[in-house]
């Protein structure tokens, strides 16, 4: 219940305390707060790791294959456009060389 009052933990024995030298735990910031290095490049890792692994799954699924051949039709035709343009460019430029 809420006005109940809640024992207090008791207290560790001073001997384990002074025994062993408390060692600073790595939150992945410094005292005033600015994240460390090491810490800046774990999170960057990791994303690139998720990321690239995501990537991975969307490939090798048949939705991701199906965006990747329809990908691959419209670099084709997109190609082909370009060639029949290039084909008329210089047709065009041929017969304005014999005109003149």
């Amino acid at each position: 219940m809420p006005d109940e009052p809640t024992p207090e933990p008791e207290p560790a024995p001073e001997a384990a305390t002074s025994a062993a030298p408390a060692q600073p735990v790595d939150t992945g910031y410094t005292r005033s707060g600015v994240p460390t290095f090491e810490s800046v490049r774990e999170k960057i890792e990791t994303r690139y790791g998720t990321a690239i692994g995501a990537a991975e799954l969307d490939a090798e699924s048949a939705q991701g294959r199906t965006v990747e051949e329809q990908y691959d039709e419209r670099q084709r035709a997109a190609g082909e456009r370009l060639a029949e343009i290039r084909k008329s460019m210089h047709k065009e430029q041929k017969e304005q060389d014999d005109a003149q």
